[in-house]
């Protein structure tokens, strides 16, 4: 593994939890949001990530070819952001303009606790992609200087 594919791989890293940020942000800027564009209040969204590996026949041809793929892996991207399929909460408030004929609003299925929390660990996944990046950068800069 050369020092650019782990170059890559962290910043793979940093991409996806920034959008995994910017998911967490959105999903508490429609914490109160009970009408959208596609009818009925606004649900959570997630994002999947995935890593991102060599398939068998990526390494095969590798050896075949005498250029080694990256047995470890090629880091991690986001391959989907979807809804959050869990029950809406039904809130009372017959004076709200959404409210239905029992006086019942339905809210987003957003719990700001959760939205934190998973806002907390990207920041901190970030942060760790960030370190290793740092670290390999330095690594390199040494190696440089050994040869002088």
């Amino acid at each position: 593994m050369s020092f650019l594919s782990t170059l890559n791989i962290s910043g793979s890293g940093m991409t996806a939890q920034r959008l995994r940020l910017d998911v967490v942000s959105d999903n508490i800027a429609n914490l109160e949001t009970t009408r959208t564009e596609d009818g009925g209040p606004y649900r959570r969204k997630m994002v999947i990530l995935q890593a991102q590996e060599p398939s068998f026949r990526e390494i095969l041809e590798g050896v075949r070819t005498g250029q080694t793929k990256n047995p470890t892996g090629d880091g991690v991207k986001a391959i989907a952001i979807v809804e959050d399929q869990t029950e809406l909460k039904p809130v009372y408030d017959p004076t709200h303009p959404d409210a239905d004929e029992d006086g019942y609003v339905m809210m987003p299925n957003i719990d700001l606790v959760k939205e934190t929390a998973d806002a907390m660990a990207a920041s901190h996944a970030y942060q760790a992609n960030i370190t290793a990046f740092n670290t390999t950068k330095q690594m390199a800069q040494s190696a440089l200087e050994v040869g002088r």
